[in-house]
């Protein structure tokens, strides 16, 4: 029983930290939690401080693709956190039936929740690909 109760605590802190972007870009969803996102999800979760502390330093930013682009290092971060987004964006256009392109609609919708999100200070990559404080 107490393992059960850890689990769902596990789950609903993934939930808020990670996944709270799908829910924010609306019809955008996951219809079933593969191991595959579970496990992005799950590493998404587990660098969630480094992330954010290399965006404070100006390492990393959010570009208009719905990825992080590495600004001054964070070349390893970078490239680990766009692997599992891409998992996650990757899922939701197969499970939601989206066509060509697809996955290009989902990257610029999560882009455009990532650049709502990110903290003041944080370096985004505006639709038109400018790099700005925000």
């Amino acid at each position: 029983m107490r393992k059960n109760k850890m689990n769902i605590l596990k789950i609903s802190a993934i939930l808020f930290l990670v996944v709270q972007p799908l829910v924010l870009a609306g019809q955008y969803d996951i219809k079933e939690m593969t191991p595959q996102v579970s496990r992005a999800l799950e590493n998404r979760k587990n660098r969630y401080s480094d992330l954010q502390s290399a965006k404070a330093a100006g390492q990393i930013g959010e570009n208009n693709q719905g990825l992080v682009s590495p600004l001054k290092g964070g070349d390893p971060l970078a490239a680990a956190e766009n692997e599992n987004r891409l998992v996650v964006y990757q899922t939701i256009v197969e499970q939601n039936g989206f066509g060509p392109g697809g996955l290009e609609q989902v990257q610029r919708v999560f882009a455009d929740v990532q650049r709502e999100k990110a903290r003041s200070g944080d370096y985004i990559q505006t639709p038109s690909g400018e790099w700005k404080q925000k």
